[in-house]
């Protein structure tokens, strides 16, 4: 039996999605600020390449990687199929959240994005826009969907399909 859906919580995480997500822009200034003037527009542009390009990936098959019951290593590798989840939030250690699943999943996609834009920072100066795109796409599908399915996926009421690493008690 899933709870009712709670406004409250649910008007919460939409909220810290959005300055999550807020995030990004001021990340794309500071990277661009930090350049020098001929890369200022590239390291801009890829804080903002990587919030379509996340985006996609997510809707795509990123937020069933990340948080399907699949392996404890990888989620199954599927269209992520959001518009008919359940209306009730995803399970998290053992109980159901009071929020709708897209506010979850919207939620875990900025944390995406701005994980994937922070990479760019380590690459000032030294990338072409077309590779970064390639590049922060591959890395998010590559890295961060497998990590984010070991770490935050805590499985079904008896643990099953948990990540390895919240199978082996990490807590978030």
């Amino acid at each position: 039996m899933s709870p009712q859906i709670s406004a409250g919580d649910t008007a919460w995480v939409l909220v810290s999605a959005a300055l999550v997500l807020l995030m990004t822009p001021g990340l794309a200034f500071l990277y661009g600020g930090m350049t020098r003037a001929k890369s200022t527009l590239n390291m801009m542009m890829m804080s903002f390449a990587t919030m379509g390009i996340v985006t996609a990936l997510w809707l795509a098959f990123g937020y069933s990687v990340s948080f399907g019951h699949g392996s404890a290593l990888l989620g199954p590798i599927s269209w992520s199929d959001l518009g008919a989840s359940e209306t009730a939030g995803p399970l998290v250690n053992g109980s159901t959240y009071a929020i709708p699943v897209l506010a979850f999943a919207a939620f875990q996609l900025t944390f995406a994005i701005i994980t994937t834009a922070l990479v760019s920072g380590s690459i000032a100066d030294r990338t072409k826009f077309t590779s970064w795109c390639l590049f922060a796409g591959l890395w998010v599908t590559l890295v961060y969907f497998p990590i984010a399915h070991w770490s935050f996926d805590f499985g079904d009421a008896s643990g099953a399909g948990a990540g390895w690493l919240a199978a082996r008690g990490l807590q978030d």
